[in-house]
């Protein structure tokens, strides 16, 4: 009988200690096989083309080339997984950890520190997750010049009728670039609130925020338990609770027992389908799994307009095809003419 296959990995970084501690979580699972290691971006590039591997964790800031640079031409050539592992949560560098998403990487993650080796196993279960379902993600070449094919179009909406008082974005692998190159389009007199619910791995929202208010016209903002949405800013759940909209006000609710998705899109999308019905609008982008699709679903059957992201354009057709499956798109459209069928349904 043949023997299970391994998931491949090249660690990519230069520090000694940050490989030596991923090549032990890794090691923990028998699924899983390090097949090389990097000390900087060109010698990753080089381990990906001969070995071809299942996925490549990248740290950023390294000599000769960085991880940005090595991501590019990794996509470029030889397209693989790329989860980045890294420490730039504060600080300068915040930003860089998200260019590498623009440029194909698929998602981000704190670098284990140190200090944390007696925590390597809780800090490990996350990592080997990501691992495997990111492993298994079908990777393109040059991600970020993906063409769109003309979408179907799931029912009308009429706009006319109904003024739109709020946007809803769900989104999760491949949501930070999708949504700036979605806020990026938007005017900045928008004239509704936008809220945002984004998976992301714990302590990156903050840099997350920063990264998409530099790139849009549009305020971005992360979310406080208690704020009362102002037209033409963009708000963000933090991680580790969602968040809900109560009549005109924002509030954080701890995550059900189980919950996998942080902060979760059904809990906004449902929140959003009970204060404002039919003078909502609710966006579902791409993302791994189904969260999302049953609120959208009833944010639909309110009269919400609701869009889901195309196939074509989606870094994981997961979400969104969850969603129009459920029947809870009104319309299924390529990324870039999002922002514009927004701003149309706003009127």
């Amino acid at each position: 009988m043949p023997s299970k296959k391994h998931i491949r990995v090249v660690i990519a970084d230069d520090s000694l200690v940050a490989r030596e501690m991923l090549a032990q979580i890794l090691a923990t699972d028998p699924d899983i096989e390090v097949v090389g290691q990097a000390k900087n971006g060109q010698e990753a590039v080089d381990l990906v083309a001969n070995l071809r591997p299942d996925l490549v964790t990248m740290d950023i800031h390294m000599p000769k080339m960085d991880g940005l640079e090595a991501t590019e031409k990794i996509m470029a050539f030889t397209p693989t997984p790329i989860l980045v592992v890294s420490s730039s949560v504060h600080g300068e560098g915040m930003g860089s950890a998200f260019d590498a998403l623009t440029r194909g990487a698929l998602e981000v993650i704190k670098k284990p520190e140190p200090k944390e080796w007696a925590d390597l196993e809780r800090i490990g279960r996350d990592v080997l997750r990501k691992v495997k379902v990111l492993s298994n993600v079908r990777v393109i070449t040059h991600i970020s010049g993906r063409r769109a094919h003309a979408a179907p179009v799931l029912g009308e909406v009429t706009t006319a009728a109904t003024e739109r008082k709020i946007v809803a974005i769900g989104s999760s692998t491949g949501g930070p670039s999708a949504l700036l190159a979605v806020l990026a389009k938007l005017p900045a007199e928008f004239p509704v609130p936008i809220l945002v619910a984004q998976h992301i791995a714990d302590g990156f929202v903050p840099g997350l925020v920063s990264w998409l208010d530099g790139g849009s016209k549009i305020k971005v903002v992360a979310a406080a338990d208690g704020d009362r949405p102002r037209a033409g800013v963009v708000y963000f759940a933090t991680t580790g609770s969602n968040m809900v909209i109560d009549g005109g006000t924002l509030r954080f609710q701890p995550a059900g027992r189980g919950q996998l998705y942080i902060p979760s899109a059904d809990t906004l999308f449902d929140s959003v389908a009970r204060s404002f019905g039919d003078r909502s609008v609710g966006v579902i982008l791409t993302g791994m799994g189904a969260d999302g699709a049953s609120g959208l679903k009833i944010m639909h059957d309110k009269g919400a307009a609701t869009i889901a992201q195309n196939e074509e354009t989606c870094t994981v057709f997961g979400m969104p095809r969850a969603a129009i499956e459920l029947g809870a798109a009104s319309k299924v459209l390529p990324l870039e003419d999002i922002a514009a069928a927004i701003v149309e349904y706003i009127g």
